[in-house]
């Protein structure tokens, strides 16, 4: 059968309204119900937090949103909404649809961010290319004395021992990497013309340009050095095989986690592939070098909690879900040690389970609060972070250390 060029195109239907996601129907009858049905469809979230408690969140959202309520999908989760507003909510059902086995409601009216169109990957690494030549022509190369050019060579020093100190760099692309070394190389090449050039003055440039080097060295070595003077009761067993990079870890500002007071000392980690830390270009997981790589148990412990059912994010976004994700976390006894983003179906304990060091939990993977597949790792006690020590890694671990 052929087209018939000359005849009219029918008109194209209207798109189909997209599918609402499979928590939906349950996560209303749920928030509709009496008290007594929101125990039937939840027991075990009413189970694990008291049934008067999992009531006082309900009636919270509700008085939030108004009502009636509907659940639709959206780039940042599943959102509650009513005449008031909408709060983000997860939702994890049994395979039937017919039970909510875990259950998230954020405490506060969702404002869905203002969305801008991300600037293109190379974007960032040409500007910062660009930036540097720009101060190898106009300061360096064209530097009227020595003076002058120590002053600029001191400033360009700054930049890149706090660019290398604070900016994991072997996460990027080596490429990317590799270009924005050449371009600092190219202001040593500079020094040739300091034989024919004037002394100069030492100027107030001089030692501003020196203040900050001193003080760019003095940041990155104190984080790196920084320690919370709490450890943990003994050494740990280091809980990944092979190569990692430490891309979270150390004090302000190498770790972002030092202002939650139990994860002040914590660790992210991931692996590195020939374009960073991922094993080739792309979005998908697995072009993550870190992606299913095993992780095993640190010490000898009791899991008192592990979850296997929460999905992946996708690289570069994040849904609202349980903040730790798929995770399993241990009692030693002195400590909770606790490690977090596995793949979902790949947790190999369960709550009340005793294991030993070296024991396989799961693999790394992207859930909960995860950009990237990567193990976030921390230990705390009485809800404070504990220093991190390991008896098969010597040293302080910090932001792009490679281990």
């Amino acid at each position: 059968m052929h087209d018939d060029p000359t005849s009219e195109a029918a008109p194209s239907s209207p798109a189909p309204p997209p599918a609402p996601p499979p928590e939906a129907d349950i996560l209303v009858r749920f928030l509709t119900a009496d008290p007594a049905g929101r125990v039937r469809l939840a027991p075990g979230v009413a189970e694990a937090v008291g049934a008067s408690r999992m009531e006082e969140i309900v009636e919270a959202t509700l008085a939030r949103t108004g009502t009636p309520v509907t659940v639709t999908d959206s780039p940042d989760g599943l959102i509650v909404s009513g005449p008031q507003g909408g709060v983000r909510a997860w939702a994890h059902q049994t395979p039937d649809g017919e039970k909510i086995t875990g259950l998230l409601l954020e405490g506060v009216l969702h404002d869905p961010p203002s969305r801008r169109s991300p600037l293109p990957l190379p974007a960032p690494w040409l500007t910062l290319v660009l930036l540097i030549t720009l101060w190898n022509v106009f300061t360096l190369w064209t530097a009227a004395d020595r003076t002058s050019w120590c002053a600029g060579l001191a400033t360009l020093a700054a930049f890149f021992v706090f660019l290398e100190g604070c900016g994991a760099p072997a996460q990027q692309p080596r490429l990317h990497r590799r270009t924005v070394e050449a371009a600092a190389l190219t202001a040593l090449a500079s020094a040739y013309r300091l034989p024919t050039l004037p002394t100069g003055h030492f100027t107030l440039a001089l030692t501003a340009s020196l203040a900050l080097l001193a003080g760019a060295v003095l940041l990155v070595t104190r984080a790196r050095l920084h320690h919370w003077r709490t450890p943990v009761s003994q050494p740990l067993l280091f809980p990944l095989e092979g190569t990692w990079y430490v891309i979270q870890g150390g004090g302000r500002p190498l770790n972002h986690h030092a202002r939650v007071p139990e994860q002040r000392a914590a660790l992210d980690l991931v692996s590195l592939g020939p374009h960073g830390t991922r094993t080739r270009p792309g979005r998908d997981l697995a072009d993550y070098a870190a992606y299913g790589r095993p992780v095993r148990s640190p010490c000898r412990g009791r899991v008192i909690s592990a979850a296997t059912t929460i999905a992946d994010q996708r690289p570069g976004e994040i849904r609202y879900q349980p903040p730790y994700g798929n995770h399993v976390f241990l009692d030693t006894g002195h400590e909770i040690v606790k490690l977090a983003h596995l793949r979902p179906g790949s947790v190999m304990v369960r709550p009340g389970d005793t294991v030993e060091p070296g024991d396989l939990l799961g693999e790394v993977g992207n859930s909960g609060n995860s950009t990237e597949p990567h193990l976030h790792f921390h230990a705390e006690r009485d809800g404070v972070g504990l220093d991190l020590r390991f008896t098969d890694v010597g040293g302080r671990l910090y932001r792009g250390r490679t281990i």
